[in-house]
């Protein structure tokens, strides 16, 4: 996984990434085919803004979240890319088992 992070109107600290870095590691474990993550933090009024460009293997997920506090947002932001990554695998898993026809009915051969 290539993982992008920048900030606009602000400065990436060691803290922050390794937040975010943390935080990904909890997508990973459901989905590993994850090519490039890019993070984009950023801050205006009164708003903290985090968004994430998500490239898997034949789609491309975008999840935004704003909050006061930019971990919160960070926080909302992984708890929205993980729902839209675990829908994304029941789709494929989903469209793999209709591919395969009809599964066997359970405990009749």
């Amino acid at each position: 996984m290539n993982l992008n992070l920048s900030g606009h109107h602000l400065e990436i600290t060691p803290a922050i990434r390794e937040h975010v870095v943390s935080k990904l590691g909890k997508i990973e474990r459901h989905f590993d085919n994850m090519i490039d993550v890019n993070v984009i933090l950023s801050v205006e009024k009164l708003k903290q803004k985090a968004e994430a460009n998500v490239h898997l293997s034949g789609k491309t997920i975008f999840v935004e979240s704003d909050d006061t506090n930019l971990y919160v947002a960070i926080d909302n932001l992984i708890e929205k890319l993980d729902r839209q990554i675990i829908k994304h695998k029941e789709k494929q898993a989903a469209r793999r088992h209709d591919e395969s026809g009809n599964p066997p009915a359970v405990g009749q051969e």
